[in-house]
């Protein structure tokens, strides 16, 4: 039995078994690989790594399993999960996922059943099945990859404590003693106001840390940089699991031109700057906006920067990540029926719409072509205003 002292659920107790997944490579780069990427450079104490997030995953998971009556081999199943559920994240997290072909999720399908994590749970378990539930499928795999998940709720806590933002704090005692696993998780009634709080944390959390206006500029610019490396094939795109945050920064110092510069520009924190945005919310369908094409972004920065007169590889349109919010369809167990939590909740039903509230697609430029951007019409290169549709951008 090993203790590990954590700083937002105290002590942590590994078996052997478990300290022997953890205590392999693949795990252990994970302390090498910022939770939230580069939001340090908004949050200074935001530097927590994958590996306390995963280990303070498996605390989560086996409460969940605990409360719902699992028996000893199934929470060590979830426990196994949870300490590997991150092992394909690559270097800063869901920065870099940004310009990769795949899914972290299938990464770490890849990195579990290429490595000697592979022998190491076929001492116990079916390593398809390990793989089956971090992917969320099966009866268990709600309480890995759901609604109101294990990981969820080990993040939106561990990030508000290191970001300093106090939205991220829920109730998870109260939240995970309401769950039950039927044919499938749900929560009983008096569950829903702490599901209600996690919800509203999450939806407060996008816009102060994940989708933060700076923390948005500062990763767009890094993915143009690692989009850069991967062309020019300094990184091997398909072993990107293998690297860490400093492999690549080190990496991208070590190269000259446009990959230099931007990393150049990050260390030094000397940001582009945004020059115009435009609220989802004021769109006519603006679910519309994440299918737009990569290829008539290119298209549209170009156009952008031949006119501005800014360098066309620095002109940045940038699209918001799709503001999911999985919970409101979070199963209420009312007396013999179930109900979604948007249905038994008014204040959930209105987030439903508040969430494109927030969420804006930006145009970044360096700060020295800025003043030239002050008149500039970019409404009428990007087609995006409440009278037109963006049907003829995809």
């Amino acid at each position: 039995m090993k203790i590990i002292r954590d700083s937002v659920h105290g002590n942590l107790y590994l078996d052997e078994f478990e300290v022997r997944l953890a205590d392999t490579p693949q795990v252990q780069r994970l302390r090498r690989v910022k939770q939230l990427g580069f939001t340090n450079l908004v949050y200074p104490g935001a530097n927590h790594s994958r590996f306390e997030h995963s280990i303070g995953t498996m605390y989560t998971a086996s409460k969940i399993a605990e409360s719902v009556g699992l028996n000893d081999h199934e929470k060590k199943m979830l426990r196994a999960c949870a300490l590997l559920h991150d092992t394909g994240h690559g270097p800063f997290s869901h920065v870099s996922e940004g310009v990769l072909n795949t899914t972290h999720e299938n990464l770490t399908s890849k990195v579990i059943k290429e490595t000697q994590i592979a022998d190491i749970l076929s001492e116990k378990f079916n390593t398809n099945d390990i793989i089956d539930l971090i992917n969320g499928k099966g009866r268990l795999g709600q309480i890995m990859s759901g609604d109101l998940d294990a990981d969820r709720m080990d993040y939106l806590l561990r990030d508000s404590y290191y970001t300093g933002v106090a939205y991220g704090t829920i109730d998870i005692e109260r939240l995970i003693h309401s769950m039950k696993l039927e044919d499938i998780l749900i929560i009983g009634q008096k569950g829903v106001q702490a599901a209600e709080s996690a919800l509203i944390a999450r939806y407060q959390m996008y816009p102060s840390v994940y989708q933060h206006h700076t923390t948005r500029i500062i990763n767009s610019m890094f993915r143009r940089c690692m989009k850069w490396m991967f062309e020019s094939e300094i990184v091997d795109l398909d072993n990107i699991y293998r690297y860490d945050d400093i492999d690549i920064i080190s990496i991208a110092r070590a190269q000259k031109g446009n990959i230099n510069d931007i990393i150049k520009r990050l260390d030094n924190r000397d940001l582009f700057k945004s020059v115009f945005s435009i609220k989802l919310s004021d769109l006519e369908e603006p679910k519309d906006v994440f299918r737009i094409s990569e290829r008539k972004i290119q298209r549209i920065e170009l156009e952008i920067a031949e006119d501005l007169g800014s360098p066309p590889e620095y002109t940045i349109i940038d699209i918001p990540e799709y503001p999911f919010f999985n919970e409101m369809r979070t199963l209420v167990s009312v007396g013999d029926e179930r109900v979604t939590l948007s249905e038994i909740s008014s204040l959930v039903s209105a987030l439903k719409n508040l969430r494109f509230n927030y969420a804006d697609i930006s145009i970044y430029i360096p700060e020295e072509y800025a003043k030239k951007a002050s008149n500039f019409p970019f409404e009428s290169y990007i087609e995006l205003t409440m009278q037109k549709n963006i049907k003829d951008w995809m």
